[in-house]
């Protein structure tokens, strides 16, 4: 394990100077407490998962040791304080201070939350999501609209690609017509004009719906985050390539609570959001990749590529989805929508 060193901080640099005067006085002043506060942070990973551990609690773990523990947060599994339906309204009101989630979830009521989750065959690399959120300003107006709803966002956290897996394959535009598959947020309003017919089924009962029938195929972000839902099981294949280069999460944080904590308090969580975001994209990416091979060469599952004329079509739905967004909230969306053209004109994909 690498050991990792923290700059010294502000508060580290007086407490480290007012440790050596204490060396040379005969005698020192009392400490000063410091003012210790406590966010409950919820997620919708279940407990089972991998990376809830590996991803999630240490998330937590590190704002906690950086800041000293001035700032404690606690991790918290989903459901135990809240439904995960209500954690936008729970975060609104103070009936939970943060919540580490999907914004897919409230894409109904914060349509600029579907800008934060990402688009089908906008952007490829991490870096390229990051020149959209904080090179441009696209989260910045992602802000306006959260703070609309009393909630501060911190900032989107990379779960990698969005896989999709089935029953049967997917080759052709054609043979999305008519494919039942679970799905949420901007990506199933995509493969709905892509002629599937996507529902919402919560994680719990994945499983069971994959198995039975219910749905013929489902995405839970990335490879390896629906392996940690045991999509492998009950799944014969894998879609390729990933339909997002990056899906995100979102770190969110009531306002009160947010400008409760200090400058340096939020510097350091804003900073330990990005990171993290960047070193989430390459721990699901390694075993995205582990697990592929794990499901053809161990689990008989094939790989079925997408074809050209598909992922074309893919995109396109994308861009009509980014579009609709912007008609429905001009305010925001709208903003954004302008935005994301210009991005892909720079980068040469308009």
């Amino acid at each position: 394990m690498t050991k990792k060193i923290q700059p010294l901080s502000r508060r580290g640099f007086f407490a480290a100077s007012a440790g050596a005067a204490a060396g040379v006085t005969l005698a020192a002043p009392a400490a000063i407490a410091q003012t210790k506060t406590v966010w409950r942070m919820q997620t919708h990973w279940p407990t089972g998962n991998w990376y809830y551990e590996d991803v999630f609690v240490k998330f937590c773990n590190r704002i906690t040791a950086a800041t000293g523990g001035e700032l404690t947060v606690e991790p918290h599994a989903p459901e135990s304080l809240v439904p995960t339906g209500e954690v936008l309204n729970a975060v609104r009101r103070g009936l939970l201070e943060s919540a580490f989630i999907y914004p897919a979830y409230w894409i109904g009521r914060v349509p600029a939350a579907g800008h934060l989750n990402g688009h089908i065959g906008v952007w490829d690399r991490h870096e390229e999501q990051d020149i959209f959120y904080y090179e441009m300003g696209g989260l910045d107006i992602i802000r306006e609209a959260y703070a609309e709803q009393g909630v501060y966002q911190v900032g989107p956290v990379s779960y990698s690609g969005l896989t999709l897996w089935g029953n049967r394959p997917l080759r052709t535009t054609a043979d999305f017509a008519g494919w039942p598959v679970r799905s949420t947020g901007a990506a199933g309003l995509v493969l709905a004009k892509m002629g599937a017919s996507p529902v919402a089924i919560p994680g719990g009962e994945l499983y069971q719906a994959l198995q039975s029938g219910v749905v013929d195929g489902a995405h839970w972000g990335s490879t390896s985050t629906a392996w940690g839902m045991n999509f492998q099981e009950v799944c014969k294949y894998i879609m390729e390539p990933d339909l997002l280069g990056h899906l995100n999460g979102e770190v969110m944080v009531g306002l009160d609570a947010w400008n409760a904590v200090g400058e340096d308090i939020r510097a350091t969580v804003s900073e330990i959001v990005r990171a993290t975001s960047a070193e989430a994209a390459a721990h699901f990416l390694y075993r995205d990749l582990t697990f592929k091979q794990e499901f053809v060469n161990a689990r008989g599952g094939e790989l079925v590529t997408i074809d050209d004329d598909a992922l074309a079509a893919l995109r396109t739905a994308s861009l009509s989805v980014v579009d609709d967004f912007s008609a429905q909230d001009p305010t925001y969306c709208g903003r954004l929508g302008e935005m994301l053209h210009e991005f892909l004109r720079t980068t040469g994909r308009a």
